[in-house]
């Protein structure tokens, strides 16, 4: 029987999903001094990672890569509680967890942590566009209207098609 998530026999991406869970549960910043909770940071990496993986299959793209790219994404905020930057951190943070991946595989993830912040700009790096559309989806299904209340209405407009695009891509009305 397989176990998830114990033992000595765990890919890449689950030893980094489990360093992320470890990594938020042991994190002393409190909820109080958080932009988010520790259970929303918990929820949305988890719902990044599995409509990452989702997106990866029907894009055909390395489910590892994108598994990792979605449990590493907001690694910043995990330690800090803060969003600040935190994509540009989050990446930076991502280069010392990366061993067990060669350099090709460390720039593509690092590349594509350190851009999806900036989902009102479309790029041709498949990766980058997989985790703008998964974390996309991901805040738009806990409020459709996130995006209207937190950036301009300019950029709140590419971020809503960018959010109806993908669920069109997955035949979501």
């Amino acid at each position: 029987m397989y176990h998830h998530f114990k033992g000595d026999n765990l890919s890449r991406s689950e030893k980094i999903e489990q360093l992320v869970v470890n990594r938020i549960l042991s994190s002393k910043v409190s909820d109080e001094n958080r932009e988010e909770s520790k259970t929303f940071e918990l929820k949305h990496i988890n719902s990044c990672i599995q409509i990452t993986r989702l997106l990866a299959m029907k894009r055909n793209l390395d489910r590892d890569l994108a598994t990792t790219i979605a449990a590493l994404h907001n690694l910043a905020v995990l330690d800090t509680g803060s969003y600040k930057e935190h994509a540009i951190k989050s990446g930076e943070l991502a280069k010392e967890l990366l061993t067990d991946y060669n350099d090709e595989e460390k720039e593509i993830i690092i590349n594509a942590i350190k851009s999806y912040s900036d989902k009102q700009i479309y790029s041709e790096d498949v990766y980058t566009e997989l985790i703008k559309d998964a974390d996309t989806l991901d805040c738009c299904l806990y409020d459709e209207t996130v995006y209207n209340k937190e950036k301009p209405p300019e950029i709140a407009k590419e971020y809503m098609k960018r959010f109806a695009n993908v669920k069109k891509e997955l035949g979501i009305e």
